[in-house]
């Protein structure tokens, strides 16, 4: 990397990755977005553009990585092609991990990538024993070049045993009969059906009571006596994902609204660790000249000092971050100007770090509503527990209780299709991670069609439940 720093990993939000944006048409795409990966000519470096791969320019792709990597920073793609790189050119240190390391065991061994492969492979050249587990049929990384072919392939190399997990420790039988009829597999069930509602439903649902969905479905989780915190609504994109956990606020503009999102992700949703994450962006955007990596360095240990200053004024919405009860315009944004001007202040004078010039227009109010940021019925279940949101991909490998997959008819009809698309592979992926209970939610408009399907395969219908009388 030609480094002069230690190496840190980006994740896309600091402010001096605009210099490293690459420009493959007319508007500049961000770093992250540039995928590096590996085939029998070498190094190739490509981008998505939705379903497309649209591979690079390799002298002009090389050149901002390795303008990047002079800095020290690697995004997480970006960081296996510097391993990779490391290995083929420095064969003292392949063999120095080889001794150190002379068997690995790699669990989710589907994900394994093209470019984790050729690495793999590296460290087998110099007698490295590698073991893996994992299903193929969980392979839902294509954009990573990881779709389970590595792993369904190793076991037929000579001198490597196959052997099979057939036994079933997670599911309730009706949940893995469907498991079952959905990857053409044999399983069989370690548990006996629960005493309490368990089983896979379908439900159908329209968008405008997608939420009446979600809480229907805590509410039968909580009747059932399982655990709201060991539960999830998942869903196969982080865009309704984040509207359904209401990550998706319009308010604000820039680094205001990145505050105002900190706001409401401490105060709504109660994810602090979300909220911290946001609040030290918008300082990294607020610094003159931010030290590179200053969202992930101050995770680090000897940035104790500074992450505690972050962290407090992040949690504590009486001094720091105000509360998101205020209204926006006339009474949280001018709370937050004054405050962030102390921080700044306290972190110019004991860390060094001195703010930009132009603090004024960085913390306008302009988009602000003349309204709290989060409903008062929202913060009034402040203590209230929340069933989590997330995406599909963010729970892989995880075991809940309860699972409610909100589905689009596209992904109904890949996920009853089976494991040979992605999209049928992430619906198998929602459907094993329920232990007792599976709610399916199926577009109202796509019943009709799918019903006949989704009740052969073994699921029971229910309808919405009728709203409370006043």
């Amino acid at each position: 990397m030609q480094a002069t720093q230690a190496a840190f990993l980006v994740t896309g939000d600091e402010s001096f990755l605009n210099g490293f944006a690459f420009k493959p048409g007319n508007y500049p795409i961000g770093i992250t977005s540039m995928q590096a990966d590996v085939r029998d000519a070498g190094i190739y470096f490509y981008y998505a553009n939705n379903n497309q791969v649209v591979e690079l320019d390799h002298h002009y792709a090389s050149k901002i990585v390795h303008r990047l990597g002079k800095t020290g920073a690697y995004t997480h793609n970006l960081g296996r092609y510097w391993c990779y790189r490391t290995l083929a050119e420095q064969p003292i240190i392949l063999r120095a991990l080889a001794r150190r390391y002379p068997h690995i065991l790699i669990d989710e061994a589907q994900d394994i990538g093209t470019l984790h492969q050729a690495i793999l492979e590296q460290l087998i050249g110099v007698g490295v024993q590698i073991s893996l587990i994992g299903d193929p049929n969980q392979g839902i990384y294509e954009f990573a070049g990881a779709n389970g072919t590595f792993l369904s392939q190793y076991g037929q190399r000579p001198g490597v045993v196959s052997l099979g997990l057939t036994r079933n420790y997670r599911s309730a039988p009706p949940i893995l009969d469907l498991a079952n009829k959905l990857s053409a597999r044999n399983d069989v069930t370690d548990r006996d059906a629960p005493r309490t509602t368990h089983g896979a439903f379908f439900i159908p649902y329209k968008t405008a009571d997608r939420d009446k969905l979600v809480t229907a479905f805590q509410t039968t989780v909580l009747t059932a006596g399982l655990k709201i915190e060991r539960s999830a609504v998942l869903c196969r994109g982080r865009d309704l994902a984040d509207k359904l956990a209401g990550n998706d606020s319009p308010v604000g503009q820039g680094t205001v609204k990145g505050f105002a999102q900190a706001a409401i992700a401490r105060d709504k949703k109660q994810d602090y660790l979300g909220a911290f994450k946001g609040v030290a962006t918008c300082i990294a955007n607020l610094l003159a000249d931010p030290p590179k990596g200053f969202v992930a360095s101050i995770t680090q240990p000897e940035a104790k000092p500074l992450r505690r200053l972050i962290w407090r004024f992040t949690r504590n919405p009486g001094t720091g971050l105000p509360s998101a009860a205020l209204l926006a315009d006339t009474e949280w944004h001018p709370q937050l100007l004054v405050r962030v001007k102390t921080l700044l202040s306290t972190l110019e004078s004991d860390h060094g770090l001195k703010p930009t010039e132009n603090l004024g227009m960085k913390l306008a109010k302009k988009c602000l509503p003349n309204a709290p940021l989060a409903a008062a019925g929202d913060l009034a279940a402040l203590n209230a527990v929340r069933i989590r949101v997330d995406t599909v991909h963010q729970a892989k490998g995880e075991s809940l209780d309860a699972v409610l997959y909100m589905a689009n008819k596209e992904h109904v009809a890949a996920m009853l299709g089976g494991v040979t698309s992605e999209i049928g592979r992430i619906g198998y992926v929602a459907v094993t991670r329920a232990r007792n209970l599976l709610w399916l939610g199926v577009p109202a408009n796509a019943i009709s069609e799918l019903r006949a399907q989704l009740i052969a395969y073994g699921f029971q219908e229910i309808g919405m439940p009728a709203a409370p009388a006043a």
